[in-house]
């Protein structure tokens, strides 16, 4: 059987999609993108207007579907982080257009953007493009 060309088969968006279409959960994955690991109140404190109980089971689903890690470490108080898998890097790095693609389109909400994106919680514009542009440089050899 022939592969027609300008066809996509969409089957292997069938289990993922209806992970990555919920609500915060490319916010999630793109905020820990930018941090090697984060605590739970730090997602919390960035996701500002997401629930506890919202947050922990998306948290448990991106982990069901192999995105994200939990360790827990055995302290007192207990200590729980969260960090990205390799899947989870790769769906980061896959959304760096996606939302660039958002920002040439959205001009409607700049200014609420700008002034969101000074702030140190929000994964700013800049910090996605210099989070991208490592990631040409250490594939280019570049230090």
């Amino acid at each position: 059987m022939e592969k027609d060309s300008n066809r996509i088969c969409l089957c292997p968006l069938e289990g993922i999609i209806t992970t990555i279409s919920k609500k915060w959960a490319i916010l999630i994955i793109s905020i820990l993108g930018h941090h090697d690991r984060l605590r739970f109140n730090d997602l919390m404190n960035t996701l500002e207007g997401i629930s506890p109980k919202s947050l922990t089971d998306l948290l448990k689903e991106l982990q069901k579907e192999g995105l994200i890690q939990r360790e827990a470490f055995s302290e007192i108080p207990p200590r729980v982080e969260y960090f990205l898998t390799d899947d989870g890097k790769q769906l980061c790095e896959a959304i760096v257009p996606l939302i660039e693609w958002a920002e040439k389109r959205d001009n409607l909400h700049q200014k609420i953007c700008n002034s969101t994106c000074q702030s140190t919680s929000c994964p700013s514009k800049r910090t996605v493009r210099q989070k991208n542009q490592q990631l040409v440089n250490h594939k280019d050899g570049v230090f």
